[in-house]
């Protein structure tokens, strides 16, 4: 996993032409089923990938905290929000609150989340390839290769299953 790991943004950027093509033409003509082609893919690959045995999402980038989910971690850690807010968070550049440091403090040496049962929504969805109306989300597919070698995985088959 680690050599994989390694060279997984140098094989994403090597496909981000041919990624760009392929999502700009899905945009203008998705497939009827494309949720559900999206769903079978991910589910697909999710059985071969255990993201305990990588967790380079958690180590490398950081999701975005809604109030909700301020709100729900904060009370499972018997904190005050603004108290969270103040000792895990900062707000960045599109005034979202933010991560202060990666990898996620909540994150084990063990790839476990010690938050899982309540983590934010973003971590919940990440990759975010069984989204409904996938075509709305290339940007971040696009982004999210280059971290998750499910996602990369994900959107090599989708490439090969869907001819545009």
């Amino acid at each position: 996993m680690e050599e994989q790991l390694k060279n997984l943004p140098l094989r994403a950027k090597e496909k981000q032409t041919e990624n760009k093509r392929f999502f700009a033409k899905l945009k203008k003509r998705p497939p009827r089923n494309l949720d559900y082609i999206m769903q079978e893919l991910h589910k697909a690959e999710f059985k071969k990938t255990n993201c305990l045995d990588c967790a380079n999402c958690c180590k490398t980038t950081g999701p975005l905290f809604t109030n909700t989910d301020i709100v729900r971690i904060a009370k499972s850690l018997k904190q005050k929000p603004q108290k969270f807010i103040e000792t895990y968070l900062r707000i960045d550049e599109d005034n979202d609150f933010v991560l202060k440091q990666v990898p996620c403090a909540f994150l084990g040496k063990d790839n476990y989340c010690s938050i899982y049962a309540v983590r934010p929504k973003a971590c919940q969805e990440f990759p975010h390839t069984d989204r409904k109306k996938f075509q709305q989300i290339t940007n971040l597919t696009l982004k999210n290769i280059a971290i998750c070698p499910a996602a990369y995985n994900i959107v090599e088959d989708m490439k090969r299953r869907i001819k545009l």
